[in-house]
């Protein structure tokens, strides 16, 4: 279970980009307005720590992805 369920990204389909990914996951904690602006850094910090399948199962972590 993500850390932010209410929170959905559909990333199928979409670029697969890194920073597009970061992007979309980021945009979606700042308007879901339940996100402090530190949460999101730590998730960045979290999602940038790694490879590609890092970030990936970061945003999965915290989001809804579909």
């Amino acid at each position: 279970m993500p850390k932010y369920p209410q929170i959905k990204v559909k990333l199928s389909g979409q670029d697969g980009n890194a920073f597009f990914i970061l992007g979309v996951v980021t945009r979606a904690l700042k308007n879901s307005m339940v996100v402090p602006a530190d949460e999101i850094q730590e998730f960045l910090t979290e999602a940038k720590s790694g490879d590609y399948h890092k970030l990936l199962a970061t945003c999965m972590e915290w989001v809804d992805v579909t």
